[in-house]
């Protein structure tokens, strides 16, 4: 079954699209009818000729010129056609359909979304009579609160903040400007998040860090307090249903730039560097440090008050259970360097055949 096209129904002919990418890219130039229209994009096994594909690789570049039917304009990378190596038939080929030659086809697809993308709803500034604000909170008059959020003492709104349907904002929280908040964030009492922020459905900053300890009778457990809070730097993404949790003292803190995927868990006192990517299902036991750059593939994890250097990268499902240098791909359950790794599964490998 193929995908839904996303447009927003005004078309663009194709060379008119090229023109715009090339002032953004450098370098697009078209082959085909310039005059063709898309209206979105699709994948190449689309239905709707009105939009335009991103092709990577020279074998779907072969199956989209093969169809019919199907989106009738394409991004394409010089290497790619290069790849193609039919460069004299191509012209007949592309008679009814055209592409778009750039270097690099996945920028090329960021811009492409960028100008194809229908129009952001627009926010009035204003709090809607249906939520409560605290008198002592401060709202800049340039920011949107929506429906039924609930801003508490002290706590402040910058300029051009969006709160959407639902959010709470705690005592003494801060929230940057041109932050938005989607429906359902909590940003609890006294964490702050920087400008340019954007947080996605039931994320929750500030809940308490997971902290026991046996009592001393036996009996139980003691709950170890929480006093510290969360700071988000600015340009954070943060995806739905992901937890930060509050420091036990101190900060649990996320550098610029840092882009953090749905469901994932950030435990207390973790401090996390600039632009690091964490990818679904992550999880941070308490302490841990992240270098500026890291990566962390799906699923990965990473015990308590461990360091992972600057620049690493974590293959997804891996167990981290020791410092990783940094610069270094680990991969595994432990996590060991990735050439290790391999070597070990290829040991394993020729053990099963022997037996």
């Amino acid at each position: 079954m193929s995908a839904t096209p996303q447009a927003n129904g005004s078309a663009r002919a194709v060379g008119a699209l090229a023109a715009l990418l090339s002032q953004r890219l450098g370098s697009a130039r078209v082959m085909g009818p310039e005059t063709t229209e898309v209206r979105g994009l699709s994948n190449w096994d689309g239905s709707d000729r009105a939009t335009l594909t991103f092709v990577r690789s020279a074998s779907y570049a072969r199956k989209w010129l093969e169809r019919d039917a199907g989106p009738h304009a394409a991004l394409i990378a010089d290497a790619t056609l290069t790849e193609l190596g039919d460069a004299e038939s191509l012209p007949s080929r592309l008679r009814d359909r055209a592409m778009i030659v750039v270097p690099d086809a996945d920028l090329a697809l960021i811009e492409a979304l960028r100008l194809l993308a229908p129009p952001a709803p627009s926010r009035a500034p204003g709090v809607h009579a249906s939520s409560v604000v605290d008198p002592s909170a401060q709202i800049d008059p340039g920011a949107h609160v929506g429906p039924h959020c609930v801003v508490e003492a002290r706590a402040v709104i910058g300029p051009g903040a969006v709160l959407l349907a639902g959010c709470f904002v705690g005592v003494e929280a801060r929230i940057g400007a041109g932050t938005t908040l989607h429906p359902g964030v909590r940003v609890l009492e006294r964490c702050v998040v920087g400008r340019a922020c954007v947080l996605h459905s039931g994320a929750v900053l500030g809940a308490d860090g997971f902290g026991y300890r046996p009592r001393p009778d036996g009996r139980g457990l003691i709950k170890v307090p929480h006093i510290g809070n969360v700071v988000i730097g600015d340009d954070v993404e943060i995806g739905a249903n992901t937890c930060v949790d509050r420091a036990k003292f101190g900060s649990t803190t996320i550098g610029d730039g840092t882009k953090i995927d749905n469901l994932v868990q950030i435990a207390h006192n973790c401090t996390i560097g600039r632009c690091c990517i964490l990818c679904g299902q992550v999880g941070l036991a308490g302490s841990v440090t992240l270098g500026d750059g890291v990566v962390l593939g799906a699923k990965s994890g990473v015990t308590d008050n461990l360091s992972v250097g600057a620049g690493a990268q974590i293959g997804a499902g891996s167990g981290v259970i020791n410092d990783v240098p940094a610069k270094e791909t680990w991969l595994g359950t432990p996590a060991r360097p990735a050439k290790e790794t391999l070597r070990m599964m290829s040991e394993l490998r020729k053990m099963g055949r022997k037996g």
